[in-house]
């Protein structure tokens, strides 16, 4: 068979599947082109090479030579050309909503996608078989007319969702809390970013647990700007209400290595509610944790 061009394409990030990256191969095969993962070895067979990194942190050295390089790893203004942003990989993930209006300090989201855009509906991400969909939305519960929506058609094809980045706890009403019950899904997720939104947060779960929603994940940044004591609170306070949550290191690679400690504990659940804080730091197999503090 012969093709046109041949296409390398490179993800710094191997553990997760880019969706740039994938509408990119999709593209390039409509137009005839050969494309396959970047092999370093056969580089000089390659027509062009494109390198996505979703993290500033990942490494960017030793990149390919005129490769063509866009993510948020790398900036926050290179975009793809509609023609391929517009096409839909039928991967079961992705976004039902571009954007977010809540403008946190230590997101990028707000600053690369700052206007609210519908995206996708849950059948342009489905394959068809898949009984699960994760979606990427940061902000799902920003237009609720599209989410009620997409719920429809979840409950409709038997589709369970999964809400990966989570939904904005100060969002919920009764009426979101009776379409999310009848509508099959994933553990639902929520942040807890700062100490200031107790009450909002102590709002959520009791409206959760009044229908019956015992027990959510919760996002917890630490680093950022707050106290160890005030990271340390808000997991306490979750652990007290029988939650989950996920320590989020904000800069982890120039954070305290007391925040590594803290990760530890309550990002493995069974641990988070099998024993407290001390408990964790008093065990004898985490006596390198106890000498930080």
């Amino acid at each position: 068979m012969v093709f046109n061009m041949k296409i390398g394409l490179l993800n710094l990030e191997p553990k997760y599947t880019n969706l740039a990256l994938e509408k990119i191969r999709l593209y390039h095969q409509g137009l005839g082109d050969k494309t396959e993962d970047y092999i370093p070895l056969a580089y000089c067979t390659y027509d062009k090479i494109y390198c996505s990194s979703i993290f500033t942190f990942t490494p960017k050295n030793n990149l390919p030579p005129n490769a063509i390089c866009g993510g948020s790893g790398f900036d926050l203004t290179t975009n793809l050309p509609q023609e391929i942003d517009s096409i839909k990989p039928h991967l079961n993930f992705g976004y039902t909503l571009r954007g977010c209006c809540n403008k946190c300090k230590f997101c990028i989201v707000w600053i690369k996608e700052p206007e609210l855009k519908r995206d996708s509906t849950i059948l342009d991400l489905w394959d068809g078989k898949s009984k699960l969909i994760t979606l990427l939305d940061n902000n799902a519960l920003a237009d609720l007319e599209w989410f009620i929506y997409n719920c429809e058609l979840a409950r409709k094809n038997k589709i369970t969702l999964d809400w990966n980045q989570g939904l904005d706890h100060r969002k919920l009403t009764q009426n979101i809390v009776d379409i999310i019950k009848i509508t099959p899904h994933k553990e639902l997720r929520f942040a807890f970013d700062n100490p200031a939104y107790i009450n909002t947060v102590e709002n959520a779960i009791k409206l959760l647990k009044e229908n019956s929603i015992n027990r959510c994940s919760w996002y917890v940044i630490v680093g950022f700007d707050t106290t160890f004591e005030e990271d340390l609170f808000r997991l306490n306070y979750l652990r007290n209400n029988n939650q989950n949550v996920y320590v989020q290191r904000y800069n982890k690679e120039h954070l305290d290595k007391k925040y590594i400690a803290l990760a530890r504990w309550a990002n493995q659940h069974h641990i988070f509610q099998g024993m407290t804080w001390q408990e964790f730091l008093n065990h004898p197999q985490n006596k390198q944790y106890l000498k930080l503090f």
